[in-house]
């Protein structure tokens, strides 16, 4: 490389490393955002099933993960050579002690880095379906079945020459024929609408579907507890999506300017039109509301970000608020318990940021003028779509039927009641005594003599979660005599 040429490429290894980062930021905003849409008693459990995806992937990620999604063809376009670079072995170092670089320019273990964090964030966000009833053991079991059966497989077939790439081999070759080497109408999926969203939305339906409903379900369940956390957690997830998106140029260059731009006006346009429904249909626009929006936003403008003008991301990203916004309500109409809506805001939205580029898309959209054009691009983008619903629908089928028959799914009844935190990780998110101190079985509870001692205040809780503190009375002392 020349002088140049190596300064471009540390800086977008710089910003991969930083992009990185940031994706790898959204899984702890996830659980805040999912954290504080769940019920007081599970909140902590919820949280963890976040952070215990990004314990296992990324073990599983460095052993076989990157061999399976990029270590050359197998299988007809489906999958990678798991054992190919198994543990990431000739991917680092060349026999000269260089770092190997990757297809950008910059060292591949800088890809491998960037890769990692988005299959993280995918499985967790499947967890949002599961709240508040299942085992914390199965989930972690799922997480490693999922990515491994399901997430590299089909980024195998989007991000590396499989079946729904742009290769002379894949389904929009077959459909439209080839130029060159390359389909000669190429699939658009510039983030992960299909490989993250789509794959995890319909992981998180068939879940919903065969673990069950929480007790009570739909009229007697735990409402968001805490909606600050929701916020909190919306802007995590809106910040790390800058190099979710942006970083998808793999360069610090227009392309990923352009992704951050269409990110903001896509994300701000789609919370509008969230909005917009809440004010019609229900007269009030709420907070909730409004996160739960600017998530759609950003879900919808991931296949799209590297496609769309950010004046075309303005429609595509309302459109995908009120189409989140009126299919959350889906569950109810069905009877599945989505806890936290992964079904509508995910899959729905992300089915209409793939499917819907078509009509925008910069030079080849519907709607921009190219009608013959845009109709092939419609045609491939159902396929791609569909293709990633049914892999990713069957193996979460399968991997739900393995692990109900062994490990199984759901808590007793009894755990459900009192609280999965307690049950399943012995902990609580508000543990409050009226002295202070820990309740929790497994600590030592406090001596009587020090509980009913008048010095210590004791604070307590009314029905109505106002705090009293109450003190104790004066006792009258007798009057002092002289000996």
């Amino acid at each position: 490389m020349t002088h140049d040429q190596l300064l471009v490429a540390s800086g977008n290894a710089g910003w991969m490393l930083i992009s990185a980062s940031l994706v790898l930021l959204m899984t702890p905003g996830l659980a805040l955002f999912y954290g504080g849409m769940s019920g007081r008693r599970s909140a902590l459990n919820m949280m963890m099933m976040s952070f215990g995806a990004m314990a296992v992937v990324p073990v599983i990620y460095v052993l076989w993960g990157w061999s399976a999604s990029y270590g050359g063809d197998d299988l007809g376009g489906i999958v990678g050579n798991p054992l190919q670079t198994f543990g990431l072995r000739g991917e680092i170092m060349d026999s000269n002690g260089d770092f190997i670089a990757g297809d950008s320019g910059y060292p591949r273990i800088v890809d491998i880095g960037f890769q990692v964090t988005f299959a993280i964030i995918a499985v967790a966000i499947i967890s949002g379906a599961l709240a508040g009833r299942v085992k914390f053991g199965a989930w972690l079991a799922f997480v490693a079945g999922w990515v491994t059966l399901a997430y590299f497989p089909i980024a195998h077939m989007v991000w590396d020459g499989g079946l729904l790439s742009e290769s002379e081999n894949s389904i929009a070759a077959w459909l439209f024929g080839t130029t060159g080497e390359e389909a000669s109408v190429a699939p658009v999926d510039f983030a992960g609408g299909t490989v993250v969203h789509i794959s995890a939305g319909a992981a998180a339906l068939v879940l919903a579907l065969y673990v069950g409903a929480r007790k009570g379900f739909p009229t007697k369940v735990d409402k968001p507890h805490n909606l600050p956390m929701v916020m909190l957690g919306t802007a995590l997830l809106w910040f790390g999506w800058y190099g979710f998106n942006g970083g998808s140029a793999f360069a610090a260059d227009g392309m990923a300017g352009l992704a951050w731009m269409n990110t903001t006006v896509a994300t701000a346009a789609a919370m509008l039109g969230w909005m917009a429904v809440e004010a019609v249909r229900d007269k009030a626009a709420t907070s909730l509301g409004a996160a739960s929006g600017a998530v759609a936003g950003l879900v919808t403008i991931t296949p799209a970000a590297g496609t769309l003008t950010p004046v075309t991301s303005i429609p595509l990203g309302a459109l995908g608020g009120v189409i989140a916004c009126l299919a959350i309500g889906l569950k109810y109409r069905f009877g599945f318990d989505d806890s936290l809506d992964v079904v509508g805001v995910h899959l729905c939205a992300g089915l209409w940021g793939t499917v819907g580029l078509a009509l925008f898309a910069d030079g080849r959209g519907i709607l921009n003028g190219y009608a013959g054009e845009g109709l092939k691009l419609l045609v491939v983008q159902v396929c791609i779509a569909l293709v990633a619903l049914l892999v990713s629908g069957l193996v979460t089928l399968l991997l739900a039927v393995l692990i109900g028959a062994t490990i199984g799914w759901r808590v007793s009844e009894a755990e459900e009641h009192d609280g999965i935190d307690l049950a399943q990780h012995r902990e609580s998110a508000y543990d409050i005594s009226e002295a202070g101190g820990k309740t929790q079985p497994l600590m030592r509870p406090l001596p009587e003599a020090l509980l009913a001692a008048p010095r210590y205040p004791a604070i307590r809780f009314s029905a109505a979660r106002s705090r009293t503190t109450s003190f104790p009375q004066a006792q009258p002392q007798a009057a002092a005599t002289k000996e």
